[in-house]
This record gives C-alpha cells, sequence and structure tokens, in this order.
C-alpha cells in the first residue's frame, strides 16, 4: 500500500484545520467612495476575511484584501500591507463575508441541465428514460447553444470558476460550450463525448468520425483557458476500437486531458466485466489504452478494488467524488479512507444533472454526511478538507487552474 502522500493534502502538506471567525452580528457596511472621472475604478481594494490556497496548505486572513486591476487581481494579502500599495484606490468593503478562492468542479455533465431532479432510478435506468433522452436533443446546435450559456451562468453563480466538463455528443454542441465559455471569461476543460455501443443509436459515432471531429475541436479550442480532454463516456459505452482512439489522441496532442467514469454502479461493473473479459478490473480497461494517468479524472469510483486504488496512487490518477449523485442513484458511500490511505488524489464534482445542484459546498456537507453514514469505516472530514477538495488544483503541473487569476 502507498502511503507517502494523502488525498487530503494539498501537494506536499496537508491543509491546516482553520474556523473562520464567527460574527455574532453583521458589521456595518462601508460605501465604495465616489470613483474619480476619469479613472473608472481601474483599481480596487476589496477587504474581508479571506482564504489563499497555496502549494503547502491554506492561509486565513483575518482582515484580508484584494487589490483587483482592470480586472485581475493584483496583490493579495493582508488589508494593511495592500492598501498601502494602492493607497488612491477605492475600497470595497466586504468585512463579515469571506474571501475564497474560485470553485473547481471536476465532473460535470452541460447537456443535463435541464434533468436536474430526475429522481427515483438507479445508474443504468437513470441514463436510459432521463439523461440520454435529453442528451439527444444537443443535436440541434441552436439548443445546445442555449444550454450553454444557461449552465456557464449556473456554475459562475455558485462560485465554480473551473470546471472539467462532459461535453456533447455531438461536435457542434460541443464547440458551443467551448464558444460560450470563452465568452463568459470561464476556464473549462471538456471534450467531445465518444461512444460506440450500448446507447441509443442517435448517440453512437463511427472510430473515424469520433477521431476526425475530437482533432478539430483540439485544433480550435485547446488554447489555455479552455482545454480539451479526451471523453469515452465509460468502457461499458466505447468498443476496444474506440479506446484506442482516444489513446490516439493523447499520444499526437500530450497536454490534453482525460475524462471518464469508472466503478460508480455495481450493474455497470458487471457489464464493462462482461464487455471486457481480459481485464483484471474496470481500471484495466482504461489502463491498456494509456487513459489512466496523471492527465486523468475518473469521476465515481465507489466500489474500487484495492489493486486499482493501488494502481491509481501509482500512476497520479485523480478520482472525482460526486456526493450528491451517488446518494440519489443509490450507487453507495464513498470509501473516501481506503482512497486517502492508498494516497488516490480526490476533488469533488456536483455531476450535474444526476446531482441535484451546482454548489460545491452543498457537495462538500454531502460528503461529510456520508462519511459519517460509514461509521468506523467513514474518513472524518474538516472544513479545511472539504475546502481543499472544492479548489484544489488537478492534473499535472498546469491543472486545471487559469493561467492567470481573474475575478
Amino acid at each position: 500500500m502507498n502511503k507517502g502522500k494523502s488525498s487530503s493534502n494539498i501537494e506536499d502538506g496537508a491543509p491546516p484545520v482553520l474556523a473562520p471567525p464567527v460574527f455574532t452580528e453583521s458589521p456595518p457596511r462601508v460605501t465604495p467612495p465616489s470613483q474619480t472621472p476619469g479613472l473608472l475604478a481601474i483599481m480596487a481594494v476589496v477587504g474581508a476575511g479571506m482564504f489563499l490556497a497555496l502549494k503547502a496548505g491554506f492561509v486565513w486572513h483575518d482582515d484580508g484584501a484584494l487589490l483587483i486591476r482592470d480586472g485581475r487581481i493584483a496583490a493579495c494579502g493582508d488589508f494593511t500591507a495592500v492598501r498601502r500599495a494602492a493607497p488612491e484606490s477605492p475600497v470595497t468593503d466586504w468585512r463579515g463575508g469571506l474571501i475564497l478562492p474560485g470553485f473547481v468542479d471536476t465532473h460535470i455533465h452541460f447537456p443535463q441541465l435541464r434533468i436536474v431532479g430526475a429522481l427515483g432510478r438507479t445508474l443504468l435506468d437513470w441514463l436510459e428514460r432521463s439523461a440520454l433522452p435529453e442528451e439527444m436533443r444537443m443535436a440541434d446546435t441552436s439548443y445546445a447553444a442555449d444550454t450553454a450559456r444557461q449552465f456557464l451562468q449556473a456554475l459562475a453563480a455558485h462560485g465554480t470558476t473551473t470546471a472539467l466538463v462532459f461535453g456533447a455528443h455531438f461536435p457542434g454542441a460541443t464547440a458551443a460550450l467551448f464558444e460560450a465559455a470563452e465568452v463568459a471569461c470561464l476556464r473549462i476543460t471538456s471534450g467531445l463525448v465518444v461512444s460506440d455501443r450500448a446507447l441509443p443509436p442517435e448517440l453512437h459515432q463511427t472510430v473515424e468520425q469520433a477521431y476526425r471531429d475530437s482533432t478539430e475541436l483540439i485544433r480550435r479550442f485547446h488554447t489555455g483557458r479552455t482545454l480539451y480532454a479526451a471523453t469515452p463516456r465509460f468502457a461499458f459505452s466505447t468498443s476496444e476500437a474506440m479506446l484506442e482512439m482516444c489513446q490516439t489522441l493523447v499520444r499526437e496532442h500530450p497536454t490534453i486531458r482525460i475524462q471518464s467514469h469508472i466503478n460508480e454502479n455495481q450493474a455497470e461493473i458487471a457489464g464493462v466485466r462482461a464487455a471486457f473479459p481480459w481485464a483484471r478490473d474496470y481500471l484495466a480497461v482504461y489502463e491498456r489504452y494509456s487513459l489512466a494517468g496523471r492527465h486523468a479524472v475518473l469521476a465515481h469510483n465507489v466500489h474500487p478494488t484495492d489493486h486499482e486504488l493501488e494502481m491509481m496512487a501509482d500512476t497520479g490518477c485523480w478520482v472525482a467524488h460526486c456526493p450528491t449523485s451517488n446518494a440519489a442513484l443509490g450507487s453507495g458511500l464513498f470509501p473516501f479512507r481506503r482512497h486517502d490511505a492508498y494516497g488516490v488524489g480526490v476533488a469533488l464534482g456536483s455531476d450535474v444533472g444526476a446531482g441535484t445542484g451546482f454548489c460545491l459546498i452543498k457537495e462538500g456537507l454531502q460528503a461529510y454526511f456520508a462519511q459519517q453514514l460509514l461509521g468506523p469505516d467513514g474518513l472524518p472530514l474538516t472544513p479545511a478538507h472539504l475546502l481543499a477538495q472544492s479548489v484544489v488544483k488537478l492534473v499535472g503541473p498546469e491543472g486545471l487552474e487559469p493561467p492567470t487569476k481573474r475575478l
């Protein structure tokens, strides 16, 4: 067992357990001074309690500040020091609130925006009756573009500025998501969802078509603020030829990311076992095609084997933990303690639309509840753990974070 690192860590050090101050009453709001004509608020100081997510952990400022210049964060730290650096800048006083890093949602489906709340089913039944019919509507590019705009507005409204997003099975719809993300200035990593079996025929592609469309999307949108991810829906719906196509994309474009599903539901796992009888376990399918390394995020992993956890830790493969979705579909309780013991990186995902909303704070609370229900097999989670899993830098040196900080 690899115990050299822990999924509750940020990089090399565990985040300190920090308790924000408790406000017994709301402090008075300070109205920003009038802007000087001609300056157009080029610079401003925002003051409040503030968490900073750094490589070694979190830093808490009781009285912190951001210096904002032309919409970008120019400085951050203690209010007095930041104010000294820009004494003429107007001040917005948010004392009584918290300034947090933008949240990172590591697993979410943009085509499923309009089916949030379709409850009462398990995974495969829910896919057949709720998710896939809506995903077929993404063939209409105008409908997909409208969905993408509303999807990104919902992310931003819930404090999520970076997301690893399952695109659509249609290249026009996936392009619409990337185009909307560029307008919204959100950091989106996504990709064409590829499948060639076990789904409605409307959602199938040929291997040649999937390769051609994916290559064109990489050319257009793997640019920096937006990134591309090879996205086999799950092993259950992809042939070996389609997985080999994904492997080819990664070999030809080594900086793209990888996302898929793993070990979410027992019926799904049985289907994968039947489809790939040579595979030792679910992860072995992805490993054969080089789709489980440090650039990969696999969602759920509710029912892993010890061997899979060991291999994930050794290769640096991340798991997106989606506790609300796991509860809604009755998939099971996530074995966080086992992931932590092996050193597998874990971060939170909302998994809209099986997940019931965009709020990663809510996902953190649900993760806490699930671990409490596991009793001694659960991992006690602190607020700092949950914040770490909401803002953690993922997948290789560049991660999913933006190259420059922007409000």
